[in-house]
This record gives C-alpha cells, sequence and structure tokens, in this order.
C-alpha cells in the first residue's frame, strides 16, 4: 500500500485467531477444522468493506435509469454539482475509450451514454461529504430521455431491431449426438419456465476507492475475482494495472454477484477526481438493481423412449434471457446445452441453445448457471416418461443413469467417477419422514405455517426424485491457473494466495493443507490484493481445485527443501522421514527432531502454480471435450401441499452427493445443506418480478428469501467419496449440484401430491391447487 493509503484507511479489526494453539483442535484434511475467521464473524469484529473509514472521506451516489430502455438526449449536472457538499458529479464522458465492463464479454458501457438498455442502469455518480447530500444530488441531476419501447420477451428480440451494436443473438449451439432423426415408441412433450432467482447476498455492496500519487487508485471491496476486477477497471479508467491495486476485504456471501463492477468504476472515477477517498454502501435496492441474476429460461422438451423406458432421443429448445448485455451469457448457454438431457444415458441428442439480449436486467453467474435450468425441466419430462409408461419415476430413472466411461451428448467421454445409479439407490433406501397422523392436529408442520390457515384434511402428501449435474472450473478451453506461496519460519506457516474466502472455505482448506504436508499447527493466509500473482475467480469449485492444488505443491517443495539436507546427513532418502505434530521421524525411529530444531532459524518458502487439463470450445454441432470435471447428486424430496390454498412446505431434502474425499466434514455438510436451502428457495419463492422491463419490490419484503423457518429438514443419506485421480486430493465441487437438483426434486414432488402439472419455477400457488387424477 502506498504511503497516503497506508495512513488514511482504517478497518476495525478482526480477531486474531492462533490456529494449533489448543492441541484439542482438528489438524490436517478430513478433520472439521473451524475457519479461523469463525469467533469475528459471529462477535461482529471480521473487518468487512462496510466498516471501512479514511481521512477525509466522502460518499458516492449512483443515479440509474428509471426506463428500461431510452435514448439519453442530454445530462444537466448543474445543480447536482452547486448543491453544498457535493465535490463532483460523473458521467460516461469521464470514462476512457470504449471500454466495457463484463467479465467474460465487456459490451456494458460502465455509465450509460446514448442509450440506457435496462431499468437501474447506471447514468452518473456524485461524490459528497455525507451520504444523504450524495443521494439528494443524484436525484437532482436532470436527464432527457427519449423513451424507447422495450423488448422484454426473448422470443421477439430474434425479430426485433438490435439493442446493441453486437446484436440481439448472443449466441446460439445447435448440438447434435447420434440420429437426429431416431424415433421412440413413446413421446413426452413439455413447455417449462424458470424464473428470475437474485443471488441476494446477505451483505449488500459496498467499497472505498482511495487515489494514489501516481494518479491511480486503491479499491478495498468485497471482489471475487480481484485479477480481472483490476484488469477490466484499469482499461476503462485508461490507466496502467499497475496503477490499479485491489484490496479484498471480507466478503458477504458470494454466489456470482460479487463480480459485477457497476459499483467500483464510479467509486474510482469519482476518487480520481476529487483526490479524496470515496466510499459507497448500497441500498438493497440498489443491491437488486445492480449485479446480475440468474438467467430466465424457456425450454422446450420432446422425450422418446421405448417401452421399457429407455431414452432413445432427446430434443429440447433452450432459449435464455441474457438480459441488456451479454456479459457470461454464452458460457452459461454452453453448461445449458451440454446438460439439456442430464446424468442419463441417451444415444441421440437434437438440442438447440440460444442466449438473447432483451431490455431485462442483465443475467450472469449464479451458483449451478445454466445447469440448473435444464435439471428442472429433463427431471419434468422423466416424470410424464414414468406417467405414460406406468412405470415408478425412481425406477425409470435408475434405467437410464450415466455412468463412468459413456459419453454425454457432446460426445465427451466421462472419465471421472460417475456413481449416478449409487446416488439414486442411496436416497430411494432410505427411509421416510414419519407422517404426522398419529399426532394432535395441533402439532402438525402445516404448510402456511404454525398459524397458516391449512385444513389438515386438505394436505396431501409428495414425494419426487431428482437427479442432476454440474461442471467444475471453467469450461471451453478457459485458462484455469493459480499460484500459491508457502513460508515457513518457527513453527508458523503462512499461505499468499489470491484465492479469494467467499464463503466456501478455501482458507480453512489451505490451513489443513499445510498442516498436512508440514506437520504445523499455526497456519496464518495471508490477505489478498493484485500485488499477489493472480489465482483466477471463484466459483464451481475452482479454488479447491485449482488454488489447493497450487497451495500443496507449494507447501511440498518446502517439505523437499527441510527434509532433504536432514535425510543427507543421515544417508537415506527424504522419502523415509514423516512430519507430524511439529515433529520429523524417519521410518527406523533413528532420526527424531522437531520442525524448530530441523530449520536452525532459516526461513524456508516455495511458490508454485496448478494448472489442470486443458479443454476446448463446443464445435458448430455443439460437441468438444469442453468440461475438466463433472459432480453429481440425487435428491429425493417430501412434501406437504394443502390442494384448496396452494401452499407447500418442504418437509424433507434427501440427498445423496458424489464428493470425491471429505476434506471437512462439518464445511461440507453445511455447503450442501445451504445449497439445497438455495434450490428450496428457487423451487417455491425466490422470483424477482420484471414486469415490463421495470423491477419490482426490489427488497427483501418483496423478494422472498427462504428464512430459517422456511428451511427444511435436509438428510445426508450418502457421500460418495470415490476420488477423482485428475483432482488434486481427489475432492470435486459441493456447493453447486444441490442448488441444481433441488429445485427438480420439490417439483417432482408436488407433482406426485397434486397430479398437476408443474412446469414453471418459482411453484406458483395456483399450480398446486386441486387434485387432478392421472395428470401429469
Amino acid at each position: 500500500m502506498n504511503d497516503q493509503a497506508d495512513a488514511a484507511v482504517t478497518m476495525v479489526p478482526a480477531a486474531q485467531a492462533a490456529p494449533g494453539q489448543d492441541r484439542q483442535e482438528p489438524h490436517g484434511l478430513g478433520t472439521s477444522l473451524a475457519p479461523a475467521e469463525a469467533d469475528a464473524k459471529v462477535t461482529g469484529t471480521h473487518p468487512y468493506t462496510a466498516d471501512l473509514w479514511a481521512e477525509g472521506l466522502l460518499w458516492a451516489a449512483v443515479l440509474r435509469s428509471p426506463h428500461p430502455h431510452a435514448r439519453i438526449k442530454g445530462i444537466e449536472t448543474a445543480e447536482a454539482a452547486g448543491m453544498p457538499g457535493v465535490r463532483t458529479v460523473v458521467t460516461h464522458a469521464e470514462v476512457a475509450g470504449d471500454a466495457g465492463l463484463g467479465r467474460t464479454v465487456t459490451d456494458r458501457p460502465p455509465l450509460a451514454s446514448d442509450l440506457v438498455r435496462y431499468h437501474g442502469e447506471p447514468v452518473a455518480a456524485v461524490a459528497a461529504d455525507h451520504p444523504e447530500t450524495a443521494r439528494l444530488a443524484a436525484a437532482a441531476i436532470v436527464v432527457e430521455y427519449e423513451v424507447l419501447d422495450a423488448v422484454t420477451d426473448p422470443e421477439k428480440s430474434f425479430e426485433a431491431a438490435p439493442l446493441h451494436p453486437d446484436g440481439n443473438l448472443v449466441r446460439h449451439i445447435p448440438l447434435r449426438h447420434g440420429d437426429p432423426g431416431a424415433t421412440g415408441d413413446v413421446v413426452v412433450e413439455g413447455l417449462y419456465r424458470i424464473g428470475r432467482q437474485d443471488p441476494a447476498p446477505i451483505g449488500a455492496e459496498s467499497g472505498l476507492a482511495v487515489p494514489r500519487p501516481d494518479g491511480g487508485v486503491e479499491i478495498y471491496t468485497a471482489s471475487t475475482d480481484p485479477h480481472g476486477d483490476r484488469d477490466r477497471l484499469a482499461a476503462c479508467l485508461g490507466l496502467a494495472q499497475e496503477q490499479v491495486k485491489i484490496y479484498v476485504t471480507g466478503v458477504p456471501g458470494a454466489l456470482g454477484d460479487r463480480e459485477d463492477l457497476g459499483f467500483q468504476l464510479p467509486l474510482s472515477l469519482l476518487a480520481i477526481r476529487t483526490g479524496c477517498p470515496v466510499k459507497l454502501a448500497a441500498t438493497r435496492e440498489e443491491s437488486f438493481l445492480g449485479h446480475a441474476h440468474r438467467h430466465p429460461t424457456l425450454l422446450r422438451y420432446w422425450h422418446h423412449a421405448d417401452r421399457e423406458g429407455k431414452l432413445v432421443k432427446v430434443e429440447a429448445q433452450v432459449l435464455m434471457d441474457a438480459g441488456a448485455y451479454a456479459d457470461d451469457s454464452a458460457e452459461v448457454l454452453a453448461a445449458a446445452v451440454s446438460f439439456a438431457a442430464g446424468p442419463y444415458l441417451v444415444p441421440n441428442a437434437v438440442v438447440d441453445g440460444w442466449a438473447v439480449r432483451t431490455n431485462n436486467p442483465p443475467a450472469g453467474y449464479v451458483r449451478g448457471e445454466g445447469a440448473m435450468q435444464v435439471c428442472a425441466a429433463y427431471e419434468g419430462q422423466m416424470d410424464k416418461l414414468a406417467a405414460q409408461l406406468g412405470i415408478d419415476p425412481a425406477e425409470l430413472r435408475a434405467r437410464n443413469v450415466l455412468g463412468t466411461g459413456d459419453p454425454l451428448p457432446t460426445g465427451q467421454t466421462v472419465t471421472c467417477p460417475a456413481p449416478v445409479a449409487e446416488l439414486l439407490a442411496a436416497v430411494r433406501e432410505a427411509p421416510m419422514p414419519a407422517l404426522p397422523k398419529d399426532g394432535p392436529v395441533e402439532d402438525w408442520l402445516l404448510p402456511g405455517g404454525p398459524e397458516g390457515a391449512a385444513d389438515p384434511g386438505a394436505v396431501r402428501r409428495g414425494v419426487g426424485y431428482a437427479l442432476g449435474m454440474v461442471h467444475m472450473l471453467g469450461a471451453e478451453g478457459a485458462d484455469e491457473v493459480s499460484t500459491a506461496t508457502v513460508k515457513v519460519e518457527g513453527t508458523v506457516a503462512t499461505v499468499l494466495c489470491a484465492a479469494v474466502e467467499t464463503g466456501q472455505g478455501f482458507a480453512t482448506l489451505a490451513r489443513q493443507i499445510v498442516q498436512d504436508v508440514l506437520g504445523v499447527d499455526e497456519v496464518h493466509v495471508a490477505p489478498v490484493d493484485t500485488d499477489l500473482p493472480v489465482a483466477g475467480p471463484g466459483g464451481r469449485g475452482r479454488h479447491t481445485w485449482v488454488s489447493g492444488g497450487a497451495v500443496e505443491r507449494a507447501a511440498k517443495m518446502v517439505r523437499t527443501q527441510l527434509l532433504q539436507p536432514l535425510a543427507a546427513k543421515f544417508g537415506m532418502s527424504a522419502e523415509l522421514l514423516t512430519i507430524a505434530d511439529g515433529k520429523i521421524t524417519s521410518y527406523d525411529g533413528v532420526l527424531s527432531t522437531t520442525v524448530l530444531e530441523a530449520l536452525e532459524g532459516k526461513e524456508l518458502w516455495a511458490t508454485a502454480q496448478c494448472r489442470p487439463h486443458p479443454t476446448e470450445p463446443l464445435n458448430e454441432s455443439g460437441r468438444g471435450d469442453a468440461f475438466v470435471g463433472l459432480s453429481f447428486a440425487a435428491v429425493r424430496a417430501v412434501v406437504d401441499v394443502d390442494v384448496e390454498l396452494g401452499a407447500v412446505r418442504v418437509v424433507e431434502m434427501a440427498i445423496a452427493q458424489d464428493v470425491g474425499r471429505v476434506l471437512n466434514p462439518r464445511q461440507l455438510e453445511a455447503r450442501i445443506e445451504a445449497g439445497v436451502t438455495q434450490g428450496v428457495g428457487a423451487a417455491l419463492t425466490e422470483h424477482l418480478r420484471v414486469v415490463r422491463g421495470v423491477v419490482r419490490r426490489a427488497d427483501l419484503a418483496g423478494y422472498a428469501l427462504p428464512t430459517a423457518l422456511d428451511a427444511p429438514d435436509v438428510r445426508i443419506v450418502k457421500l460418495v467419496e470415490e476420488r477423482d485421480v485428475v483432482a488434486p486430493f481427489g475432492a470435486k465441487a459441493v456447493s453447486a449440484v444441490p442448488v441444481v437438483v433441488s429445485p427438480a426434486a420439490v417439483a417432482a414432488a408436488v407433482r406426485a401430491a397434486t397430479g398437476r402439472p408443474v412446469n414453471r419455477l418459482p411453484i406458483r400457488p395456483q399450480a398446486a391447487v386441486g387434485v387432478t387424477r392421472g395428470a401429469v
């Protein structure tokens, strides 16, 4: 940090953990080592961006478009700039060149210039000496709009006038596998709609920008991809990369939404213009308007099968609403198309996927992106097919499951463990939750809650099954690489890696790895900034695999440096020495010393990289080895439905998951439970309402997140530990696949309870009202 920033920025101090001082604490991989920051988070002393302060601090506010589509005829900032306490106002004129925002495709202007393309798009920003002054000044900016017709139906986007210089079609993937003309004895058709789920992080976006003496800027924010953010910000600011530095503060929840630069860019412009530190703390409404959401998707399916229920062909059309800008939509579409048939062996497939621009809010990465939408559809189709053939839905799935060595419709062979049959069997065999029929009515947990209006006589119980899959790491040729440094001095080790701890447990994992390899208890993970080598963005188990792999390699290099002199002194191989509990011993007991004695006051360190095997883009037929690895899960949902009110209560979610290897049991269970709960939210309550392009009720009263009272009992019935030999530690990503599978399982259970076609997420009450026997 430069001297100016060093003197300016202060932060609420976090409690300093000293791992390993308590000898009863779990140690190394496979144990439930607690996060070092757990006490600080519980007591409220963990430093988040909202805790930052600086000498001479100014406050920022952003003016956003009230229209989903309009031409900007003029912007008048004089009145706002003249208000007492206002330091400066910035518009697109202050942005360097034509640089844009976006992690994959940089097609979004940092501040709108000639057009606004979605409701809430940033137009201007203000810095003032008080947050309310900044908000009042932003409201005083006069923008002359010529309102244009908004394209909000993705089906109409194909024929609409171009909304963007790059056109309305972001990507089309025509996947063809096997014989496109194949037909089955039985064909079922379905139309499915998936709503707009929001990440809704527990902490809204905030940031602090501090000007540098060289004309650059330092940014303190909860970034999950600090180097990528730095590079894109530098381009928009017209600065060299070394003039922009990002310090990662505590991340209060991240499910993809922390990768949006719409908050960081205005802060940086204001700090440079004023020469003062500038802070922004978004309101919940600004948070909803400012970050990306899950892609709303329209899916039409045809499943062909023989009389025994074996799949013959899957046909699908997948239309994803990218919103106003492309950003990550091409990659999300690739996942949707590739997994459109699910974890089933399908000899023939015809899948067309499109992602298109509209004047709806931008969509992007949200956990399980692409895979979640198609899972709800293909599992709906499996239920329809089972009903048509008179086969138990779970049995039909069992007859078609994918396994190791089988091909995906993309032509890629599944080389990783794929225990789908074992997962399905585990949830089928798990005991069912008890029925409340033997207890008094007042003890029932009825749909609608304890004080709800549900009548026990109108409650139907349903059981539904779903299988799903996700890919790990980036796809289609993404260069996945991470670098880590491990240092040991005395009995303390330090890990330096730019992998951001977003709640996925990387910082804890890094400590466990070093404990395992070097036998030291006290391991600290250094704070993240862009002076460290690149580690890449979070998500899809990336940091467990790539950054964890880099930490392990660096730790093993330090281990070699430590052991080789000792081994040479005693005339033996270093491989014959072991490190445990801070002691070094030989296989025969001749050598026994401590790590501290072996170091002899020296500091040892090593830096290593981890890069998985390369992948390739899908070709013009949607085929190619696009994914590094896959992860699978099976879920059985048990629900109670009031068929008069349409209220749904999820009684239990039983899950079996392919995890590769359990690295931290308590942490893994928490991640699975959280993923299931997020999936239940997508199934029943979470939907950001957008009416003719305008976001409605952008708050936590209008957007219904599941609370602790809504969270179901989550029973983890089996964790399959079949290690993936190409992954460090053999572990697989665990957070996304429960989110993918749970909504489909809940929908299947509601179908089973009501006999009604449930083809929309979240499930509306009217979809669960009434019982239509035999309907699907």
